[in-house]
């Protein structure tokens, strides 16, 4: 797309369905080799990406011509059904949380996604998200947060 400039990075995290710990030390990082590959197939370069047995964090670069859900949801549905693929019984819960991040704190962004283990010893999956969601100033009703 001529005359077209965009950086859109946002950092984007998802759970297992009902945060299940389905993701063992040894398959994560199968799968965030895998959902790598799903978004290099979309354009979307990913800038990084962990996290722990029931969540995933992907900080990416979407182009202008795709849209979010669109990313998201494909990175979702093909990761899931290789999981299955793969023998577990898998599945990723139904919404996201999708987070704009500014190009002067990319690499901090980075680093707080590349220490999710260190990061977890302190704090559960579930207060993390709830404190994305205020620092980023999303409204929400803590009774549908986690559905």
């Amino acid at each position: 797309m001529s005359h077209t400039y965009a950086q859109n990075v946002i950092h984007v995290v998802f759970s297992t369905k009902d945060r299940r710990k389905l993701m063992s030390g040894e398959f994560r990082p199968r799968m965030w080799a895998y959902a790598t590959g799903i978004c290099k197939k979309s354009d979307v370069l990913v800038l990084a990406v962990g996290g722990m047995e029931d969540h995933i964090h992907l900080l990416l670069q979407v182009p202008p011509t795709l849209a979010l859900a669109k990313a998201v949801l494909a990175i979702k549905a093909n990761s899931s059904r290789w999981a299955s693929e793969e023998g577990l019984k898998f599945a990723w819960q139904q919404g996201y949380g999708a987070f704009s991040v500014s190009s002067s704190v990319v690499s901090l962004v980075v680093r707080y996604i590349q220490n999710q283990e260190a990061h977890h010893k302190r704090m559960s999956f579930d207060a993390e998200f709830l404190a994305l969601l205020k620092k980023h100033r999303i409204e929400f009703d803590p009774k549908y947060v986690f559905g």
